[in-house]
């Protein structure tokens, strides 16, 4: 028997493409895109080097324009940086900054996360994983199209390394005690929060255009942060 379809976090909009982004698409994909096939991905053959040396690694899910990525490759070379993201526009924004930068860290899937992370991410692949401002879908009739719920959350912790870190931020603040529920019930999740509930911004993250957007209509931001702990290996259930 098939499962059930499953609903969509999100929609694909027709965004405006920039020529540049065109071309960085059809001419940048092989040397930083990894194609989903369905199958699990070598992470040590796409980024050259093993993760068995002690190399670290992180993914952003949704990385947007790829500000957060980006900043975060070009600072610290020394950690493997793998960006999700289903918007044709970011992929290719992020495409011309690893290629104007000269990254050798960055490698970008085009496709949906929870597939990605079902069908191709190891357990255990990431030392950070990172969600920043995901479609709040505000209106009460889609908050089953909210990434961030317990069966995502226990997806993401199947992914993490013991003692890799969650971080997540919404200028939503509905969405924000959402999340915090949901985390501080997961199997296998610690906050980062002496009273477990939001932490101070972290000074890698940089502004992001919707975070921007958010301030000029008045909106907070809520950050949130959780670390696996050591030995727990929470079961995923698709």
């Amino acid at each position: 028997m098939s499962s059930p379809r499953r609903i969509r976090s999100f929609v694909l909009r027709a965004g405006r493409v920039t020529a540049a982004q065109e071309r960085a698409l059809a001419e940048l994909w092989p040397a930083y895109g990894i194609d989903f096939l369905g199958v699990p991905f070598d992470l040590d053959a796409a980024f050259g080097r093993s993760s068995a040396s002690g190399v670290r690694r992180c993914l952003e899910i949704g990385f947007g324009a790829g500000e957060v990525i980006g900043n975060l490759a070009e600072a610290d070379p020394a950690t493997d940086y793998l960006g999700v993201e289903v918007h044709r526009s970011g992929v290719g924004r992020l495409l011309l900054r690893a290629e104007q930068s000269h990254l050798r860290n960055v490698r970008i899937v085009y496709h949906d996360a929870v597939e990605v992370l079902e069908a191709a991410i190891a357990q255990a692949s990431f030392d950070e994983i990172l969600i920043f401002f995901p479609d709040p879908w505000h209106k009460k009739r889609h908050h089953k199209r909210r990434l961030i719920d317990a069966q995502f959350v226990a997806l993401l912790v199947d992914k993490l390394k013991p003692a890799g870190t969650l971080r997540l931020a919404t200028d939503w603040q509905e969405y924000a005690e959402q999340m915090l529920s949901v985390c501080n019930a997961a199997a296998g999740l610690e906050s980062l929060s002496p009273d477990k509930t939001y932490v101070q911004r972290p000074a890698f993250r940089p502004s992001t255009r919707f975070e921007r957007r958010g301030a000029r209509l008045g909106h907070g931001v809520w950050d949130l942060a959780f670390v696996k702990t050591r030995g727990s290996c929470p079961e995923y259930h698709r």
